[in-house]
C-alpha cells in the first residue's frame, strides 16, 4: 500500500514539475508580443534563465556546490558516440582545469544563455545584439548577409538569424572544440551546428529552444528547452563579471 508521505511527495514534485512548465504551456496559444519599428516581435530586455543547467543539462543530483536539478535536454538522453562517452568522463575529471570557464574565456552558445547571469538583446532590423554579464561577452545575430567561408573556430561562433512567424531562428556554425555545454564536461567538437528558437510566450517569458547537431560527437541531433524569465526591476541592468578568481572559487564542487 502506497504511503501518505509517499503519495505527499509524489504531488509535491507534481506541483514543482507543473509550475516549471507554466511559462512554456503558453507558447503556440496565441500570445501577441509587442513589435518593434519595423513590424517583428520585440525580444529586447534583460532575461535571465532559473535552472542549474550551468552544472549539468541533464538530470542530476546534489553535490557540494551543485545543487540538484531536473535537465533541460529532451528525453535526458544525449546521443554520444561511445569513444565520447569517455571523453566526456573525463572532461568531468578534469573539469577545474579544461572547462572554458575555469579559465575564464567565453562558454560559448548554447551555454552562455543558461549561464547563471542576466543578459540584454537589442533589436534592429538588420542585427539583434546580446550583452551577457560573463567575461563582457557580447554577440552579434546578422539578419542579413552571406556567412563567411570556413573552418573558422570561434568561441561564441557566427549566428546568422531569421524570423519565422513569431519566432527568431538564429543558425551558428563556426566553432571552437574549447568550449562545454555545462561544469559536468559535456561537449562537442568544432564541427557543432547549432539551431536556436526564440519565442515570446507571455510579458516576461520566452521559450528557448535548442537544436544540437554534431556528427563527429554525436549518433543523431538532440534538443534542450527551457524558460526564460524577463527581470522586471525598474533599475535591472547587466554588470559585469570580471573573471579573476581561480576555478575552485568560482561555484565548481
Amino acid at each position: 500500500m502506497t504511503s501518505r508521505s509517499s503519495l505527499r511527495t509524489f504531488a509535491t514534485g507534481l506541483l514543482a514539475v507543473n509550475f516549471l512548465l507554466l511559462p512554456l504551456i503558453g507558447a503556440g496559444q496565441g500570445y501577441m508580443p509587442p513589435r518593434t519599428i519595423d513590424g517583428q516581435p520585440d525580444l529586447q530586455g534583460v532575461w535571465q534563465t532559473l535552472n542549474t543547467a550551468v552544472w549539468n543539462i541533464q538530470d542530476h543530483s546534489a553535490a557540494y556546490g551543485v545543487p540538484a536539478g531536473q535537465g533541460v535536454v529532451i528525453g535526458n538522453d544525449i546521443p554520444y558516440q561511445p569513444w565520447a562517452l569517455e571523453q566526456r568522463r573525463r572532461n568531468y575529471e578534469n573539469r577545474l582545469t579544461d572547462d572554458t570557464e575555469a579559465n575564464c574565456k567565453m562558454v560559448g552558445v548554447p551555454r552562455i544563455t543558461y549561464m547563471p547571469y542576466p543578459f540584454q538583446i537589442f533589436q534592429t532590423p538588420d542585427q539583434i545584439v546580446i550583452t551577457y554579464e560573463w567575461v563582457h561577452t557580447i554577440r552579434n545575430i546578422y539578419m542579413d548577409g552571406e556567412r563567411l567561408p570556413g573552418p573558422i573556430e570561434w568561441y561564441m561562433g557566427d549566428s546568422r538569424g531569421h524570423w519565422e512567424g513569431q519566432t527568431l531562428v538564429v543558425d551558428i556554425t563556426h566553432f571552437t572544440g574549447e568550449t562545454w555545454f555545462d561544469r559536468s564536461g559535456n561537449f562537442h567538437s568544432p564541427s557543432l551546428h547549432v539551431t536556436e528558437r526564440y519565442t515570446r510566450t507571455g510579458p516576461d517569458h520566452m521559450l528557448y529552444e535548442v537544436t544540437i547537431e554534431d556528427s563527429e560527437v554525436f549518433t543523431e541531433p538532440w534538443q534542450m528547452r527551457m524558460p526564460l524569465y524577463r527581470r522586471i526591476e525598474g533599475d535591472i541592468r547587466v554588470l559585469e563579471y570580471e573573471c579573476y578568481a581561480l576555478a575552485d572559487d568560482q561555484g565548481f564542487d
